[in-house]
């Protein structure tokens, strides 16, 4: 597994943790970091975490545009991590082509949900994918 692989299973990890325990995931980052339990993230992790925050009630309203049939409140915590961080690498991370942000997703979605996820997550970032270019030009 490639570094950026492991700092999206990291991102997801954190990203998870704060949504189960409706904390701030910069904060719980920050706590794990200091803790001995817990290796240092790498770089890329900080970011995907910090981007996802900072940006979080604009990705949810796609999100909630976007998963047709789904309600956030509905979707696993999980789900709810990854579909965060795609559209974060969909439309912020200018360095991250949008199949590679689209595929990493769903890899994350097959080794850490159930079996429908994976065709989920494609589904909804697909849709993102296909206006992406609109959604840029308004952020």
């Amino acid at each position: 597994m490639g570094a950026r692989s492991k700092a999206r299973k990291r991102a997801v990890d954190v990203l998870y943790a704060a949504a189960l325990r409706d904390a701030d995931p910069v904060t719980l980052l920050l706590e794990r970091t200091e803790s001995t339990e817990h290796p240092a993230p790498n770089d890329y992790a900080v970011t995907l975490v910090e981007g996802v925050a900072a940006r979080r009630e604009r990705i949810d309203e796609l999100l909630t545009e976007h998963s047709e049939g789904w309600t956030l409140d509905r979707m696993p915590f999980v789900d709810l991590a990854i579909l965060r961080l795609g559209v974060y690498e969909l439309l912020w991370a200018t360095d991250v082509p949008d199949p590679v942000a689209i595929d990493e997703a769903v890899q994350l979605a097959k080794s850490l949900s159930t079996d429908d996820s994976p065709r989920f997550v494609n589904g909804v970032l697909g849709r993102l994918a296909t206006i992406a270019d609109q959604l840029r030009a308004t952020l």
